[in-house]
């Protein structure tokens, strides 16, 4: 499984709790960029979250209208509705079943991301607010179209995949919000704009290969190694070199989605070792080898 409390190891992970409460886990799913999608069932009885270290996305699909806070026990969920449990929330819970529902585990990588990539705004600028029982029809629609299909067909699993990340897409369209942007960006110790900028793009501009190191990437911003380091994971959420096997990944799936080069071409464009190595890290994001990969992707 993949590791969704890297750097908080004091936090107790939303999983770890269900997994000691009355929660009975139906199924669970590793999905591309550390994603982790599981289904539960509950019955009843209390859960206490605290500062799990990882975003959680819940959809119920059946059941919860007698689910809800300690504190507001007048306002309880129902099907389709959902809740967003920060990374740094913490919340009571009183469970009366049956209620079952999906839950979409996300790390500080995977949100700072798609900040990135949609909005090339600095992740620290959208933040991830706590939302409990909200009503919002495309994620009501995801959980059924993900619930609805075989979790253990490989084929099926790049759907969901498909549909969970397009799902995370539409949460972070509805958290770019100018106010979180402008404090965010007022907020000290993270890398400026331009330097953020510069070093991305050289990390895009040479991942078939080229110096990715530490110190090189530091040139690029014109700071120090430590001062870099410090700065980058302030910035983006995680460390220099997470980031860059994120971007061989997502280079890697483009290509076997969109070119028919062959493995080992593949691999030297996103700088793998050889086709071995570029197929041990595909099958380990996606479940799939780079060949049912392609085969999906086109047939989709």
């Amino acid at each position: 499984m993949p590791d969704l409390t890297a750097g908080h190891t004091a936090h107790q992970p939303v999983f770890d709790v269900l997994g000691r409460s009355r929660a009975r886990r139906e199924r669970e799913v590793d999905l591309a960029d550390g994603l982790r999608l599981a289904q539960w069932f509950n019955d009843g009885g209390r859960m206490d979250y605290e500062k799990p270290g990882h975003h959680t996305l819940s959809v119920y699909l059946q059941g919860g209208r007698r689910t809800h806070l300690v504190e507001t026990p007048g306002e309880t969920g129902s099907p389709g509705c959902h809740c967003i449990l920060p990374a740094e929330h913490e919340s009571h819970w009183n469970v009366a079943g049956p209620l079952r529902f999906v839950h979409l585990y996300l790390s500080d990588t995977a949100w700072a991301d798609r900040i990135v990539r949609l909005l090339d705004a600095e992740p620290r600028a959208i933040t991830l607010e706590q939302r409990i029982f909200g009503t919002d029809a495309r994620l009501a629609a995801w959980a059924q179209a993900v619930a609805a299909r075989d979790w253990q067909d490989p084929a099926e699993r790049l759907r969901i995949d498909a549909l969970s990340q397009a799902a995370l897409d539409h949460l972070v369209l509805q958290a770019a919000r100018p106010r979180q942007r402008q404090r965010a960006e007022r907020a000290a110790g993270g890398l400026s704009g331009a330097a953020r900028r510069r070093v991305l793009d050289f990390v895009d501009a040479h991942l078939d290969g080229g110096d990715l190191g530490l110190t090189r990437l530091a040139a690029e911003a014109h700071l120090s190694e430590f001062h870099f380091a410090r700065m980058f994971r302030v910035s983006m959420g995680c460390t220099v070199h997470d980031w860059v096997a994120a971007r061989r990944l997502d280079r890697a799936r483009a290509l076997l989605r969109e070119t028919a080069l062959p493995l080992a071409d593949v691999a030297a464009a996103c700088g793998y070792a050889g086709a071995s190595h570029l197929s041990r890290h595909v099958k380990a994001a996606t479940g799939a080898t780079p060949g049912q990969l392609r085969r999906a992707l086109a047939g989709r």
